[in-house]
């Protein structure tokens, strides 16, 4: 146990720099917005999440606790009918929060999947919650992070909710893309002998780096930093 926690504290390591880089807005996103009509917004939104860390690591998390691909697919509809819910109805009503709040939330749903694939609940023998129900709560929260990301575009009034669907559509294929390979490796390393070894350390990690992004984010409310 104490050589997984090492590898994966390693990783985490290793993860720490590109924490600035999880799904920033940025001015060259705002330029491609502006100048782009209704396919930069698809685009941006494939990008957001394709770079979105904390969002991929929860699906990530996610995954490795299910064995079926028919679960797999149960499990990833809820938490996409989810985000889409909070992401379109919280920018189209205008419903906002602060970023880093809202993303240490979600830095706290990577954090609680790796505690949950780790056994966490039965070691403190208390009932786990719920799972579909769980993944169904985060994806809102997930969507939220989304919804606070668009709102920090300049996106104006024109085409306003066409914006907001475009972007979420590009939500929809990055996380596509980016689950392609997860799912992938995640069924591939089952096969093999070191899957236990292997399971142990990637979700070590998830513990890890979700105290790594809570602590980030808190810090990022508290300072001030964007």
């Amino acid at each position: 146990m104490r050589r997984h926690t090492k590898r994966a504290l390693l990783l985490f390591l290793l993860f720490v720099p590109l924490l600035g880089f999880a799904h920033d807005v940025t001015s060259a996103d705002q330029e491609i917005l502006r100048s782009g009509g209704l396919w930069a917004y698809i685009r941006v939104g494939a990008t957001h999440m394709l770079t979105g860390y904390d969002h991929l690591l929860f699906l990530a998390g996610v995954i490795f606790y299910l064995k079926s691909f028919k679960d797999i697919l149960k499990f990833i509809t809820v938490f996409t009918i989810g985000h889409c819910i909070t992401l379109i109805g919280a920018t189209y009503a205008g419903i906002s929060a602060n970023e880093h709040l809202v993303d240490a939330v979600i830095a706290l749903s990577v954090l609680y999947k790796g505690f949950e694939n780790l056994g966490g609940f039965e070691k403190l023998k208390l009932q786990s919650p719920n799972l579909l129900l769980m993944v169904g709560l985060f994806g809102f929260i997930h969507g939220f992070g989304l919804s606070t990301r668009l709102q920090s575009f300049d996106i104006g009034q024109s085409q306003f909710l066409a914006k907001i669907l475009c972007f979420n559509v590009g939500v929809e294929l990055g996380q596509v893309l980016a689950l392609i390979p997860i799912v992938f490796i995640i069924t591939l390393s089952r096969k093999h002998q070191q899957f236990p070894a292997f399971y142990k350390a990637v979700n070590w990690y998830l513990v890890l780096a979700g105290i790594g992004l809570f602590v980030y984010q808190l810090h990022g409310y508290f300072t001030g930093h964007h």
